[in-house]
């Protein structure tokens, strides 16, 4: 009855309600003053943002609203990225992100999809959520122009190295296509009029050229992932407060915690996110337990793996790696006790559980100065020469 009572009250106000579908070439827009009353759609050029302002104004004189009447927005994060909503807080619109995975959605087997069943839905949400329903879905936080900046240089250097790793298979595979096999790419291109096939004969022409090719492309993506590796390393050195680098250096006084990872961590939820608990930064990483109960039946699902999956799989490496370099510390006690003498099945599941242990605890020391304990430390620079040797 209360909800139902917040719904009456927002029928009462002067609020419109706009839920966008974003699209490559089209927006649609539905648009709404109180839960309940039918939509007023709208399908307008993406991007033109004048279309919209015009749109809006129509809808309040359609729905009998004031000129200056508040709008309330929202829209699925996507493809678009902020920019939407950066536009929508700087006209004074009130906008909401959402997490298109905490929509909640009918279980039958087929259901009906479109964007208008899309939009009404959202819609929908939307105003269940400003009449105080705040369960209704997820809302994304919302970087800064500069946070989200930021995390261009480590998001491109693992983008890379996937496809370094492509290139490299890719070699491999057309050598095998002729029985070859070789340790390294390194110097393929002196190797290739020395390989021969089966038959002793030299590799077709035309496979070497495209060998030739394929390893030129992959000796410059390797140029382009050192040098990025040198810029951020000198970014770390010179300690430009612009680059929010205190973070990572502090991260780098633990030992087995590299470059690699302490860049992400401050970069992907350290350097600007407000954590409020370790609940919270566990569902970031998505390595919260997933439980199901129905009836008699009670189990575990596993880690729920809705969050930063960069993130989630950064902090497994860091797990393991931690294991090697801080044998000492409570964290890697509790794992021998309860997990190393198990099964590899076991094991997995233990690196799990101390994964999200770790990341809990470097976030204290992040926040705090509070070192895990057992822990031992070194100095910064001595983490940044050492890298190579840790996640």
């Amino acid at each position: 009855m209360a909800a139902t009572q917040n719904y009456s009250t927002t029928a009462r106000g002067s609020v419109l309600y706009l839920a966008f579908e974003l699209g490559a070439s089209k927006w649609k827009l539905a648009m709404s003053p109180a839960f309940g009353q039918s939509p007023r759609w709208k399908t307008i050029d993406a991007g033109d943002l004048a279309k919209l302002q015009s749109e809006i104004l129509s809808a309040k004189k359609r729905f009998g609203l004031d000129k200056a009447a508040p709008v309330r927005s929202c829209y699925e994060a996507g493809r678009d990225g902020f920019w939407v909503h950066r536009y929508l807080t700087s006209v004074g619109i009130e906008n909401l992100v959402v997490d298109s995975a905490s929509i909640e959605v009918s279980r039958r087997k087929r259901r009906a999809k479109n964007d208008r069943l899309d939009g009404e839905k959202l819609l929908a949400l939307l105003i269940r959520y400003h009449a105080g329903e705040r369960r209704a879905w997820r809302i994304v936080r919302v970087p800064s122009v500069a946070e989200e900046d930021a995390r261009h240089l480590h998001r491109e250097l693992d983008q890379l190295k996937h496809e370094r790793t492509t290139r490299i298979n890719r070699l491999r595979g057309l050598l095998a296509t002729q029985g070859l096999a070789i340790e390294s790419v390194a110097r393929l291109a002196e190797a290739i009029p020395d390989l021969r096939t089966w038959d002793g004969k030299a590799l077709p022409a035309e496979l070497q050229r495209r060998l030739m090719r394929e390893w030129e492309r992959l000796r410059s993506v390797s140029r382009e992932i050192q040098d990025l590796t040198r810029e951020r390393a000198q970014r770390i050195r010179q300690g430009d407060p612009a680059d929010g680098v205190e973070p990572v250096r502090h991260l780098l006084t633990l030992r087995g915690i590299g470059v690699n990872s302490s860049w992400l961590l401050t970069k992907e939820v350290f350097g600007w996110r407000q954590i409020e608990n370790r609940r919270q930064l566990g569902s970031l990483a998505g390595l919260t337990p997933t439980p199901y109960q129905s009836g008699d039946s009670n189990r575990e699902q596993g880690i729920s793996k809705a969050g930063n999956r960069q993130l989630r799989a950064m902090m497994m490496e860091i797990a393991w790696g931690w294991l090697r370099y801080q044998p000492d510390s409570d964290l890697s006690q509790w794992f021998r006790l309860r997990f190393a003498g198990g099964t590899s099945r076991q094991r997995r599941i233990g690196i799990v559980a101390l994964a999200r242990k770790l990341l809990v605890a470097l976030w204290r020391y992040v926040e705090a100065g509070e070192i895990p304990k057992g822990a031992r430390t070194r100095t910064w620079q001595e983490g940044l020469v050492r890298h190579s040797g840790a996640a």
